[in-house]
């Protein structure tokens, strides 16, 4: 949420605000690289803005890797809260209530919900997200490309986790912060006055170690 400051100030302020992130399983993920990349942007560190806050999983994925990723997290010590189809695939599953889609944990809890594919992803992602980071685990490329470009978040990612938005892993040294704003231009403005960076990673499974 804004600030007093961002509200009080009489200068232009960029925040380094809330990172409710997502990973979006899509229908054709691969399991072994969706566990993989899920532990790592959930637990590597709980309490950064970069962490994973709700794993969406395509319906058309649901019966065959909603289960096993459910229990993997829980096995590793994370709480889980879903929707009614992630609590009927494991009894140790909370219920998930609005708030829920809300919430920057910065913990290990994580909220998980069944989609109706990609546009019920991407809407859910609009709604609820804070324009931080957020991924697609998919082997559709078309998907894959959907997915970059109608996600309006500072960082866009393909199958790596969530943990490689972080300024040092994108070259630029030392970070200050991760602003979710688009920043104004100042004095004579051209082509690049007028635009905003979009951070876009494609991987293949990578993890942050």
């Amino acid at each position: 949420m804004p600030s007093a400051i961002d509200h009080e100030a009489r200068v232009p302020v960029f925040a380094h605000l809330e990172g409710i992130v997502h990973i979006f399983v899509d229908r054709s993920a691969d399991l072994e690289k969706a566990k993989k990349i899920v532990l790592n942007a959930k637990l590597r560190r709980t309490g950064i803005c970069g962490a994973a806050e709700t794993l969406l999983v395509d319906r058309a994925a649901a019966s065959t890797h909603l289960k096993p990723l459910i229990a993997m997290l829980i096995d590793a010590g994370c709480e889980v809260r879903g929707d009614e189809a992630a609590q009927a695939m494991d009894a140790r599953v909370k219920a998930a209530g609005e708030d829920d889609w809300h919430t920057e944990y910065l913990d290990a809890i994580i909220a998980v919900k069944v989609v109706s594919g990609l546009g019920d992803a991407i809407a859910h992602v609009e709604r609820y997200g804070s324009h931080h980071t957020d991924a697609i685990i998919t082997r559709d490329h078309m998907h894959a490309q959907r997915f970059l470009r109608e996600v309006d978040s500072a960082s866009v990612m393909v199958n790596a986790s969530t943990r490689f938005a972080d300024g040092f892993e994108y070259g630029l040294g030392a970070e200050i912060g991760i602003s979710t704003d688009k920043f104004h231009a100042r004095g004579p403005v051209g082509i690049e006055g007028l635009t905003s960076l979009k951070y876009i990673v494609l991987g293949e499974g990578e993890i942050r170690t």
